[in-house]
């Protein structure tokens, strides 16, 4: 990894902690900076979510579990998608139950991914083509955002406007 190359930073949420474990691992091998935290309750809370108190917190990617108490991890991808600060993440569902309509309704609600456990460093290498495609687009609004501002169209407006009488 180039020295100006950051990390991806993923926040990974798992109820089973041997989970948890294994997928900060396989995130870890593969460079990820790695948040895990064992409910969709304290994903929201360490997104800043829960209270309304968006926090500067910088992530890339989560990686959730479905089937968790409380908190699905369906229910984590709906609250992440209706959030104007997070809806652009994208979030990979994991499972033990291959349930197709489950997938399915994962999926068409703005998952990513959906990876059957126990996940594997292949898995993993899907996430990355996800994170780029952000980078990349984070890029580009920003190029658009610049352009906009000191755009000669608008400069000319701006001076016009300013026209001494």
């Amino acid at each position: 990894m180039a020295a100006s190359e950051t990390k991806f930073h993923v926040l990974a949420v798992d109820d089973t902690l041997i989970d948890r474990k294994l997928i900060e691992k396989l995130l870890k091998t593969s460079s990820y900076q790695v948040t895990a935290v064992d409910s969709g309750t304290k994903a929201l809370e360490f997104l800043g979510l829960n209270n309304n108190d968006n926090q500067d917190v910088e992530v890339n990617l989560i990686i959730t579990d479905y089937c968790m108490p409380g908190m699905t991890g369906y229910d984590l991808l709906r609250k992440i998608k209706e959030s104007s600060s997070f809806k652009d993440i994208p979030v990979v569902i994991m499972s033990s139950d291959n349930i197709p309509s489950r997938i399915s309704r994962c999926l068409e609600d703005g998952a990513e991914e959906f990876f059957l456990k126990p996940v594997q460093l292949s898995d993993v290498n899907k996430l990355r083509p996800h994170l780029m495609k952000r980078r990349m687009q984070t890029n580009v609004n920003k190029r658009k955002a610049m352009d906009e501002i000191v755009s000669p169209d608008r400069t000319r407006a701006r001076y016009n406007e300013l026209q001494v009488k």
